[in-house]
């Protein structure tokens, strides 16, 4: 009996669409690369779809950008009024990039809506800007974010310039599975087709110039504070630079990597999250003596950071280092100048450091914690605004290098995030301070955290039914001990109970229902597991808490191998 993947197969290699030199990949491919290739349709989730560029179902290419094109314009078109809105695509630096940006304008264009598109690549902040800006009724992001150069991606936003949450995206989903095969599908063409405007500079300067303005100490003396930056390739370079010489920060740019380059040839990695990001920028900075280094991913949302030592060396924060010692350094500083809201109420995720949320807590903020990703806290800023009340929105960060602070944009912001790093070590500098002190003395403060994540990639049909077996085993699994310390709750994102290990007594959560368990253990340390939403992997959360760093990564080890012992990993 023919199965699904050679049925795919099949029908790529019979199609006159699919070109000659598509179907000469197909047939060159072994057998592993045909399964992951075309055992099922490339996922479309709430963060919309990301895959390795090449043809088959499970891949990003023009067949499959054109479905989700068509999908998303019948979810716009149940509002008529939604053809004169329009909808923003941008797009970043990779391979594919303008092409599948023109003919999602093209579609879009079919179907009756207006399309904005900007006269090259731009970042996903500036396109969360933009959709808000010109009113639109949505945006397309065309990036695969920080994964590898093989890699493309596709995300979706609503009016608000935020991502859709599971809620707002069921009907496109539903939409999405009722649509014939990606060869087949094609737009519905409009008697009144839309037309693609391409965009002036105009919003490029409305964005940087509210970017400018989140700055809190404008004045600190820069002389003798060098910073290295590194776009990764990808789009913030313009802006970053204009932001940084505007307010006078001398910045010193990795130039092999500031080319646009689709190959990402000046660079091991694109991601901030790898130690291979920094290479480049770690020649420079001891080259130059800079102070600090600062990198936007590709697409521009995500932020890293290496600094200066006490000790001489270059170090670099964890996305919760970082962020916990930004947001003590924002709000300390509108604390200093009155402008702190005695409402506020900073965001962050269940698997975020829970440094950041005592920090908060202790300058007498609120804090809500919402699923990973960056869509729930843009949709929770836009609830509050719609009702006219609720907290001020002071800050909003996950561990993944992601932060904001100023909510023009509805969507994590490396340009924001970058520009206030610079600030707070700015800051420090001035008042002899290394960062690592800094660090050290919020922690000395606040308790000490180790935090760290783990991935673990599955691909292909079989992966994916590792994956949901795995995942599966931690749902049903009765945890008593890990790392030699009781297990006291058990949250189950997918039945949506907290139970008290101790007790027995079960109480609701109330976020979404999703692939997601967190167990929290009797000294307040954590791990947590969760698959990805956009890859085949699954990543593990873990934070230990002492009353000083030592044995903490010791620690954290333990309850890992622990947990994984007891879902049947080895």
């Amino acid at each position: 009996m023919e199965t699904l993947v050679e049925k795919n197969r099949e029908r790529w290699l019979s199609s006159p669409k699919v070109s000659a030199s598509d179907k000469e990949t197909i047939r060159a491919m072994d057998a592993k690369a045909t399964d992951d290739a075309f055992y099922c349709d490339i996922a479309f989730g709430t963060a919309g779809m990301r895959g390795v560029l090449g043809p088959g179902t499970n891949r990003m290419n023009l067949f499959t950008v054109k479905k989700a094109s068509v999908a998303f314009a019948l979810f716009l078109l149940k509002d008529p009024a939604n053809k004169e809105k329009g909808i923003v695509i941008s797009h970043d630096n990779r391979f594919m990039s303008r092409e599948f940006t023109l003919e999602a304008a093209r579609i879009f264009n079919e179907m009756g809506i207006k399309s904005y598109i900007f006269d090259g690549l731009r970042p996903t902040p500036e396109l969360s800007f933009a959709v808000r800006y010109l009113g639109a009724a949505g945006g397309v992001m065309v990036t695969a974010s920080h994964n590898p150069k093989e890699y493309n991606g596709y995300k979706v936003y609503d009016e608000k310039g935020c991502q859709l949450t599971p809620t707002k995206i069921a009907p496109l989903l539903s939409i999405l599975a009722e649509m014939e095969d990606e060869l087949t599908v094609e737009p519905i063409r409009d008697q009144d087709p839309g037309e693609t405007i391409v965009l002036g500079h105009e919003v490029d300067d409305e964005y940087v110039s509210k970017v400018e303005a989140i700055a809190l100490r404008k004045d600190l003396d820069k002389k003798g504070f060098k910073i290295v930056y590194t776009p990764q390739h990808g789009a913030s370079l313009e802006n970053a630079v204009r932001v940084f010489s505007d307010l006078g920060y001398e910045m010193v740019k990795v130039e092999k990597q500031c080319t646009h380059d689709p190959a990402f040839g000046g660079t091991l990695s694109p991601n901030p999250e790898n130690a291979d990001a920094y290479i480049e920028p770690l020649k420079i900075a001891k080259e130059t003596g800079a102070s600090l280094i600062v990198m936007t991913d590709p697409d521009g949302d995500r932020c890293g950071l290496a600094y200066l030592s006490s000790k001489g060396t270059y170090e670099r924060f964890t996305g919760n280092q970082s962020a916990a010692l930004l947001l003590d350094y924002i709000l300390m500083t509108r604390k200093e100048q009155g402008t702190l809201p005695e409402d506020g109420v900073v965001y962050d995720t269940v698997v975020t450091s829970d440094l950041g949320r005592k920090v908060a807590k202790g300058y007498g903020l609120k804090v809500e914690s919402f699923l990973t990703g960056f869509k729930y806290i843009g949709d929770r800023i836009a609830h509050y605004e719609e009702i006219g009340r609720g907290p001020t929105f002071v800050f909003g960060y996950e561990e993944s290098y992601g932060c904001l602070i100023a909510p023009f944009v509805r969507d994590k912001d490396g340009l924001q995030a970058i520009l206030m790093y610079s600030e707070m070590a700015l800051y420090y500098y001035r008042k002899g301070i290394p960062l690592d002190i800094a660090y050290e003395n919020l922690e000395k403060r606040f308790g000490f955290h180790y935090t760290v994540a783990e991935s673990l990639y599955f691909e292909g049909s079989s992966g994916k039914e590792d994956m949901d077996k795995m995942m599966e085993a931690a749902h049903v699994t009765s945890f008593k001990e890990l790392g030699g310390l009781k297990v006291i709750r058990k949250d189950d994102y997918m039945s949506l109970e907290s139970t008290d290990c101790l007790t027995g007594k079960v109480a609701p959560l109330t976020l979404d229902r999703t692939a997601l368990v967190k167990l929290h253990l009797e000294d307040t340390s954590w791990i947590a597991l969760r698959p990805s939403g956009t890859e085949p992997k699954s990543k593990f959360y873990v934070e230990a808490v002492g009353p000083s760093d030592a044995g903490l990564k010791e620690k954290a080890k333990s309850i890992i191998s622990d947990f994984k012992k007891a879902i049947g990993l080895r």
